[in-house]
């Protein structure tokens, strides 16, 4: 049963024709209103979400079909200790296709591997986060008509930053990426990403702690919030959580094209005076989740009957 856990899995073929879907479905949405009628997709979220969660919903409502929920840990069995694997069982009694997002990493491939549906990870923990991908890849081919040649700026918390390794990922299987990760040293992208994926490609990178010095030659200015979640200790959060603040000023140097995206939620790293930018794309990306996460479960339920 083909499920999507790591952007990985796919083919960039695969994420090329996924991403002609999603602009279809923008074009033509009548035409995908009643794909999915007499289907349910189950969203199991352990962990607190609003975008990606009501996102699946939305994708799901506007393909026609149903959605059963749980959205909090709290509220299903795993609050009496019922396994993941058990779980997964149960609920592909219920639905033809579940949405998971999980606190532990690794979770969603045991529910893919226990299922008889398909699974979609909305997040394992500081693992990764597909579907973000996904909506940050229509975005940024949306804004800039293309996936390669492009020079990409990671900022804020890239150690724990799951939507980051992700993405980081993603982008290493096209071709003329450039990246500068900009971060504190105790926040930079972790050994295994540097080494397994951005060295590994051959992908030209630089690392730094400073913004404004990168942004002259930055395409895309990917933005993250420093994660409190991931933190062992208050005191090491409150140190780093305001390293970097995105302002007009510090955008006095950057191209009038640049794209500045940003996963979600938001705390403070971006000022609210940037939102009317038309650089700011990141409520864009939210849009642009819901359409791909469309073109998704469309996807997997299609392999699923096949």
């Amino acid at each position: 049963m083909r499920s999507l856990i790591d952007i990985l899995d796919f083919t960039t073929e695969e994420i090329d024709a996924m991403l002609k879907t999603a602009c279809d479905i923008i074009e033509n949405p009548a035409k995908y209103s009643e794909m999915c009628k007499g289907k349910k997709l189950a969203t199991l979220f352990f962990e607190p979400s609003t975008r990606t969660r009501l996102s699946f919903e939305a994708a799901m409502y506007e393909l026609g079909g149903n959605v059963i929920s749980v959205s909090s840990a709290d509220s299903s069995s795993a609050s009496k200790g019922e396994s993941v694997a058990d779980t997964a069982k149960v609920i592909s009694c219920y639905a033809d296709i579940i949405a998971m997002r999980h606190p532990k990493e690794g979770a969603a491939l045991v529910a893919a591997n226990n299922a008889s549906i398909p699974v979609i990870n909305a997040g394992d923990g500081g693992h990764c986060h597909p579907t973000q991908t996904l909506a940050d890849l229509l975005t940024i081919y949306r804004e800039k008509g293309r996936l390669n040649n492009i020079t990409v700026g990671f900022c804020g918390d890239l150690k724990f930053g799951r939507t980051v390794h992700s993405l980081i990922n993603a982008l290493s299987r096209y071709t003329g990426i450039k990246l500068v990760l900009i971060s504190p040293e105790e926040l930079k992208v972790p050994g295994y990403v540097l080494k397994d994926t951005i060295i590994k490609n051959g992908i030209p990178y630089v690392e730094t702690t400073d913004l404004e010095s990168a942004m002259p030659e930055l395409d895309i200015l990917y933005m993250t919030r420093v994660q409190r979640e991931r933190f062992f200790n208050e005191e090491d959060y409150l140190r780093l959580k305001d390293s970097y603040i995105l302002t007009p000023e510090k955008l006095n140097n950057a191209k009038s094209d640049m794209c500045i995206l940003h996963p979600l939620p938001r705390v403070n790293e971006i000022s609210v005076a940037i939102d009317k930018d038309p650089r700011a794309c990141y409520f864009k990306q939210v849009f642009n989740g819901k359409i791909m996460r469309m073109a998704l479960i469309l996807k997997l339920l299609k392999e699923a009957q096949a």
